[in-house]
């Protein structure tokens, strides 16, 4: 069977199109009934946030492009939708809308995403303090609420929100319960606008009718409104279905539920049996165009039909001004799915393949993973998602690649071998010690001969080079690892430049130096023209502490600033590679006697440590060599007693670490005399108590910190109360306050 595979809108590419169409405020239909009283007392108040939450169809979308039409400050708009589940998203999406209306913030939504980017302690505050520093008021207006799920997402937006300055307004409107709003309340800072505020009255009711060009006596309005309870869709349907019937009025019986199930099939039903067909097959897509809805019913016309629709049926929402991507209203699209299901359930499969091939095709990998997710194409589904994983975590969508991993399952994840290899990568460069542990165990007992979709030699060569960078085994089998990667991968691989910097730390690790730098400035090369940040972060790092220990300071100086540009280039500041960056930059600042830069670099070295863990071993433990060295000599024992102490942890695990164990010994011995002057302080923050910093600036209860961290309530109280001592406050806002300041928190 021929399927059409219709490129998308000429001259724009998919991804700007789609995200364009998010951030284009909607353009309300003519006829509607008018919400001005309402959105003028929301205006008028004096509150940060209107939350406008109610069931569908209650017309939340219609009020808010209502409110943006009329508005005389500037209006960012934001319609999210199911795969906008995750911080990093979250915040790009808010970011790119706010950028559009406020001068000044061209860096903003670059500084939402990075490798490994930690989205409630960098990036949302960074938004905040954009939001708070706006010259000119704004209405930040965000749609959909309700398809957010992840708490990570709620949490990132409470901060954000703390960021909305006065005279200017966040509305938010969701279908369900907004987790921000009861706070709000108690505060007096929010206006709610509920189901029973939207629903219409009996003259409500008659401008519907009018604007249908139907006849109804105020009498029968005033029974269908309450009938109806005011639902606006509800009367909009018996509105459409009296248009057809010849301006007969349908009596409506039963609760909302039964009334939108009858009142929609009963407008379906007045529809000719292809415009069905249309309506459910399409229904699948969050989002159509119409070579899309081309492409996944297999035949032409698609752009006239749906501009029939639109015409006809105000359920198709216009999306974007040039009308070439539409919606269903939700509710219309739930009904529709609910039809397709009950009347061609066999056809959904191939619908979903269709529109992944559509998306495939035009440059949108992620999205056909969405669609194929829904298919039994799971081999095919894998494949995708070891092309796109790395392109994804390396975007700073963590919580995406979870979500994958998740609908994959493990089963289906242990039965590709070169994506456990990716999902041990992901897992170690996160400081998630179990999972990449459990990874590395699979991946070494796997077998697989087929050609690699990640652009790696051989799945030999990528298990090896998986092995290397764990160092599981101690510095020979490393060393044979990353000599038999680099034997494998050609001077045009993807993964070239990751084999030579894993050889050039093994040989580190045997006391070659010579030959590690020489192997350290081979990858910098290669990564540059690769556009691996990464591993030239990682190069010029370790280059500028070679040419340290060998008295070379205007070398390293260069190679610091090499590594530092990258860094903040890319915005790889959470990112575990950069720790040592940092530690070289320290070094390089206490060398210059310039202490408020080495402050600033100390911070932000241990800031990041947290993901340098026991599955990374030679990077964490000369990172915190180097850290520890530095404070040693600065006389901040207390410091240095910690890293070593860290080490030590890392060493229990990890004990053949060569030439690294026996620098770890003078280091030791060296902070265990104290014989520097003494600096009174505390020891810095650990690393779970880095992670739950930037819990401090949310609302949620200890409990529920808890939670997010999966440790105990009496956990979380030990961890708060040791992060005041440290910082020397007594409360929240003042650790926050504290933490902001010293650049633990923020960006």
């Amino acid at each position: 069977m021929e399927v059409f595979l219709p490129a998308g809108p000429a001259g724009v590419g998919l991804e700007q199109s789609l995200l364009e169409v998010k951030l284009a405020v909607p353009q309300p239909r003519p006829g509607l009934v008018s919400r001005a009283e309402m959105i003028d007392a929301a205006r008028v108040s004096d509150c940060r946030v209107v939350g406008v939450t109610a069931p569908a169809g209650y017309g939340k979308t219609t009020l808010m492009a209502q409110w943006a039409l009329t508005e005389d400050r500037r209006v960012a708009w934001v319609s999210l939708d199911r795969f906008d589940d995750d911080p990093a998203v979250l915040l790009t999406l808010l970011a790119s809308a706010f950028a559009r209306v406020a001068p000044g913030n061209a860096n903003l939504v670059a500084d939402m995403s990075g490798l490994c980017m930690n989205g409630l302690g960098r990036a949302a505050p960074r938004l905040a303090t954009a939001f708070r520093s706006s010259p000119e008021p704004f209405v930040l207006m965000v749609d959909d609420l309700q398809e957010l799920h992840a708490s990570d997402c709620y949490d990132a937006l409470g901060v954000t929100i703390g960021g909305i300055p006065e005279g200017s307004q966040m509305v938010v409107a969701s279908r369900s319960e907004q987790p921000h709003l009861p706070r709000l309340r108690a505060s007096g800072e929010a206006v709610e606008l509920e189901g029973a505020d939207l629903a219409l009255d009996v003259a409500g009711a008659e401008q519907i009718f009018a604007a249908a060009h139907v006849r109804i006596s105020h009498e029968a309005a005033a029974e269908l409104t309450a009938r109806t309870e005011g639902w606006p869709v509800g009367l909009h349907l018996a509105a459409v279905i009296a248009q057809h019937n010849r301006n007969q009025v349908t009596p409506v019986f039963g609760d909302d539920r039964y009334v939108a199930d009858y009142l929609y099939r009963e407008s379906l039903m007045l529809l000719p049996k292809r415009t069905q067909r249309f309506l459910r097959r399409t229904a699948v897509l969050d989002q159509m165009s119409a070579p899309l809805c081309e492409a996944v019913l297999g035949e032409p016309g698609a752009q006239a039909r749906l501009r029939a629709l639109e015409a006809s049926n105000s359920f198709l929402v216009p999306l974007d001004r040039r009308r070439e991507w539409f919606r269903y209203h939700a509710l219309y699209r739930e009904f529709l799915l609910g039809e397709l299901r009950r009347v061609e359930p066999e056809s959904i499969p191939r619908l979903h393949l269709r529109a992944a091939g559509w998306y495939q095709a035009n440059g949108s990998a992620a999205l056909a993973v969405e669609h194929l997710l829904n298919t039994t194409e799971r081999d095919r589904c894998v494949q995708m998602v070891t092309e796109q994983v790395l392109q994804t975590y390396n975007m700073g969508q963590m919580s995406t690649v979870q979500r994958w991993f998740s609908a994959l399952g493990d089963e289906a994840i242990e039965g590709y071998p070169p994506l456990a290899v990716l999902a041990g990568w992901i897992a170690a460069l996160t400081g998630q010690t179990a999972a990449a542990e459990r990874w590395a165990a699979v991946v070494d007992s796997a077998s697989f001969d087929q050609a690699q979709l990640d652009g790696s030699a051989s799945f030999d060569s990528a298990r090896a080079m998986l092995r290397a960078v764990m160092c599981a085994s101690g510095p020979e089998q490393m060393m044979a690892d990353a000599s038999s990667a680099t034997a494998q991968e050609p001077p045009w691989s993807p993964w070239r430049d990751t084999a030579l910097v894993l050889a050039a730390h093994a040989h580190l690790l045997a006391g070659h130096e010579n030959a590690a730098a020489a192997l350290f400035a081979e990858t910098i090369t290669i990564g540059t023209s690769l556009g691996n940040t990464d591993t030239v972060v990682d190069s010029a790092a370790e280059l500028a502490l070679i040419a340290m220990d060998q008295g070379r300071w205007s070398e390293a100086a260069q190679q610091v600033e090499r590594a530092l540009a990258v860094v903040d280039e890319h915005r790889l500041q959470d990112y575990a590679v950069s720790v040592l960056a940092f530690a070289a930059a320290a070094r390089l600042a206490v060398h210059r006697g310039d202490p408020d830069e080495a402050d600033r670099q100390l911070t932000r070295a241990m800031r990041a440590r947290p993901a340098c863990t026991e599955v990374l071993p030679f990077y964490a433990v000369r990172a915190r060599l180097q850290l520890a060295k530095i404070y040693s000599v600065r006389g901040d024992q207390a410091s240095a007693r910690h890293l070593v102490r860290e080490i030590d942890e890392i060493l229990l695990h990890r004990p053949a670490l060569g030439a690294l164990v026996d620098q770890v010994e003078v280091v030791r011995q060296t902070v265990a005399a104290g014989t520097q002057v003494r600096v009174p302080g505390a020891a810095p923050l650990t690393g779970a108590e880095l992670r739950l910093l930037p819990y401090l600036q949310t609302h949620l209860t200890i409990g529920v910190i808890g939670q997010r961290l999966f440790i105990s309530r009496n956990t979380v109280s030990t961890e708060v109360a040791s992060i005041y001592r440290k910082l020397g406050v007594t409360s929240r806002n003042d650790a926050v306050e504290r933490a902001t300041s010293i650049g633990l928190l923020g960006g």
